[in-house]
């Protein structure tokens, strides 16, 4: 399993999760954006909807029926795998156990909360030397996304 580490510091992770489902879609991944509460679940969807006027991100928030394993994009609590997503974005700073089925997460964190930076940082230590796992770091800048050691 692949986790990258996105740190938000130029925009807040609500507003790079678009740009960065539209890019996993159109590399044919099926997706899971896990989301702490309802409040930001509702903010994801908003965010989806209203991405760009010449775009449609296919989606929708969990609803714990059969019509949730439809959905190329799902929002939801925690890291469920009812759309069989291989690839799961994190607005919920937490990320999915070992034993999952995604082959890579997307850790986004907002650099201006010293609480998300400090959890991400503990995850990242935590996945050193991890068997099967490897991580990547990468920095918003001025020409975009920024990969670093």
């Amino acid at each position: 399993m692949e986790v990258a580490f996105y740190h938000c510091t130029r925009a807040k992770p609500l507003n790079v999760l678009p740009a960065l489902a539209e890019k996993a879609l159109g590399a044919g991944y099926r997706i899971l954006v896990s989301v702490p509460d309802s409040d930001v679940a509702e903010a994801a969807d908003e965010a989806l909807w209203t991405y760009r006027a010449d775009s449609f991100l296919p989606h929708a928030v969990a609803s714990g029926d059969e019509a949730d394993a439809e959905q190329p994009v799902l929002i939801a609590s925690g890291f469920p795998t009812a759309n069989d997503a291989r690839l799961a974005m994190s607005l919920s700073n937490g990320l999915p156990a070992a034993d999952t089925p995604f082959e890579r997460v997307l850790l986004l964190f907002d650099g201006d909360d010293q609480e998300a930076t400090e959890m991400a940082r503990r995850h990242w230590r935590a996945l050193e030397g991890r068997e099967g796992v490897t991580r990547t770091y990468w920095q918003q800048g001025e020409r975009g996304w920024q990969k670093r050691s």
